[in-house]
């Protein structure tokens, strides 16, 4: 393309803050090494893929690494890390906030601290916090201060609470299989039948939600709870917002076009944790995929975003 034109929702950052008080842990992501990161790596890496906008996110495992205190901390400093970013790049970048989960009232303070105090453009969550996935009744407070502001909200997988496969990385297998979970969780808790404002983005395609869906609304009416309507359950699911990080497949492709309602399929990249070879390689079939409408691929690469982040739009 002639110029950078994509948004990609799905473009994280690696504070320095985080990034050591990882490394002082002997924590990873997910069993994947925290790869080197700078805003100028990045906008070289954007300028290359045609991305005009990163929207940046915190990975796996977050801000809250055991401790509440902590967790607090962690969070303000990576959230004010992101903003300064922004402030310096703003045409460039925008962020999701980073929230403490699963301290249910820091949670709060600090989504609203970051929307309403940093600009910040959403927050992203971690598929689950310490084994609680995201439609828990502790996060019911979360989930209305995030409604009354119309929020974006960025759901990132995490490591599942069970072992890893051996020599299997949790963003190899795992991370997908979280995602559809907590999706499913907050569709069968209520939560996004409740919270019709937010707007909730998954990663990855939605894991295999668009392939199964199906399988979940059916069961669900007349297996798992006779009083629950598979048409309202397929509504809620269809709430659901997904980036096309990894996801951007001849076989991923079609089922997610086929389910995702018009407007909810974003680009994302997954960098630097998928590096740019792979970007490389799941934009070639983004960029050749047959079956497209027409104006589909522009509103994947941008004009979908540019609905959810009204200053980006140019």
């Amino acid at each position: 393309m002639d110029f950078p034109a994509r948004i990609d929702v799905h473009n994280h950052i690696v504070p320095p803050v985080w990034a050591e008080t990882l490394a002082a842990r002997g924590l990873t992501s997910g069993g994947w090494a925290i790869p080197a990161w700078s805003p100028e790596s990045a906008i070289a890496m954007m300028d290359e893929q045609g991305i005009a906008t990163g929207v940046m996110s915190v990975t796996s495992p977050g801000v809250h690494l055991g401790d509440d205190a902590d967790a607090r901390g962690l969070a303000r400093a990576v959230n004010e890390y992101g903003a300064e970013v922004v402030k310096d790049h703003p045409d460039r970048f925008g962020y999701f906030a980073s929230i403490p989960l699963p301290d249910g009232d820091a949670a709060v303070a600090e989504a609203v601290y970051a929307l309403d105090v940093l600009g910040a453009d959403g927050v992203v969550l971690m598929s689950n916090a310490h084994g609680k996935y995201l439609g828990d009744p502790d996060f019911e407070p979360l989930w209305a201060e995030l409604d009354r502001r119309a929020a974006n909200v960025f759901v990132h997988p995490a490591q599942p609470p069970m072992p890893l496969l051996p020599g299997t990385p949790a963003p190899l297998a795992d991370y997908v299989f979280d995602t559809t979970r907590t999706a499913l969780n907050m569709v069968l808790k209520g939560v996004m039948d409740r919270y019709r404002k937010v707007r909730v983005i998954l990663s990855h395609g939605g894991g295999f939600l668009p392939y199964a869906a199906y399988r979940f609304t059916g069961l669900t009416s007349t297996v798992v709870d006779r009083n629950r309507n598979a048409d309202d359950l397929l509504r809620d699911l269809k709430r659901f917002y997904f980036d096309t990080a990894l996801s951007a497949s001849p076989s991923a492709l079609p089922a997610l076009l086929a389910f995702a309602e018009p407007g909810h399929v974003l680009y994302g990249s997954d960098w630097p944790f998928a590096p740019q070879e792979a970007g490389t390689y799941y934009n070639k079939f983004l960029e050749t995929y047959p079956d497209f409408t027409p104006g589909q691929a522009q509103a994947i690469d941008r004009g979908n975003a540019e609905a959810l982040f009204p200053r980006l739009a140019r």
